[in-house]
């Protein structure tokens, strides 16, 4: 019969839960880490003072649509029923010899 070694203390074991994680559900301290967050950013001018901000300068508006704005999108996009997402390209041509028509 083998003894079973002792664990070290930090060292992960199946079934135990990190500390302050609760039954199912993230850290506690990274969701009161977010409201204390949001709440700064509603205290800062929320949404309005994130519009100006954006508008102030063409390196601002970079930082959202590269930083910010992507952090609301899926990490995975799927189609419809979880298979791949279908691209259709429609190309528009018009006839005729006067460009101003």
């Amino acid at each position: 019969m083998t003894e079973a070694k002792p664990q070290r203390p930090g060292t992960f074991v199946k079934g135990q839960l990190k500390p302050n994680q609760g039954k199912r559900g993230p850290d506690k301290t990274t969701k009161i880490a977010k409201d204390v967050i949001a709440e700064a950013a509603a205290e800062l001018g929320g949404m309005t003072r994130l519009v100006a901000w954006v508008r102030e300068d063409p390196l601002n508006e970079r930082a959202f649509w590269a930083s910010i704005f992507p952090k609301l999108l899926p990490l995975q996009v799927t189609g419809e029923g979880g298979g791949p997402v279908l691209v259709a390209a429609v190309e528009w041509t018009i006839k005729g010899d006067d460009p101003t028509a």
